[in-house]
């Protein structure tokens, strides 16, 4: 968003930022939040890239098909260790997935 548009906005008594801003979140809870998502998009990726269904997935990492889908939309619920599980179950090494947080919270 450009200067003069959020000068205006702001003007009109809207207040500009960032989400982390509105959610009043922490570096940290920022950053967890990014590592979270970038994993689960990461984990959808490779199920598409492989060609498998959810229910395909489910049975690989001994789950459920709603399980999968609740991975693939980073739900609160779903933990950053299942995700990694999960990617690793499907194939990916360490150092792949480590590339991949690096790519995206560098």
């Amino acid at each position: 968003m450009n200067n003069k548009k959020i000068k205006n906005l702001e003007k009109n008594g809207w207040k500009v930022g960032t989400v982390s801003d509105f959610l009043g979140l922490s570096h940290e809870e920022e950053a967890y939040i990014e590592m979270k998502l970038t994993l689960s998009n990461y984990f959808q990726e490779l199920r598409k890239k492989k060609h498998l269904t959810q229910v395909q997935v489910a049975e690989k990492i001994k789950s459920s098909q709603s399980r999968v889908a609740k991975i693939e939309r980073a739900e609160s619920s779903v933990s950053i260790d299942l995700i990694v599980r999960s990617i690793i179950a499907l194939g990916s090494s360490n150092k792949e997935i480590g590339k991949r947080i690096i790519a995206k919270t560098a």
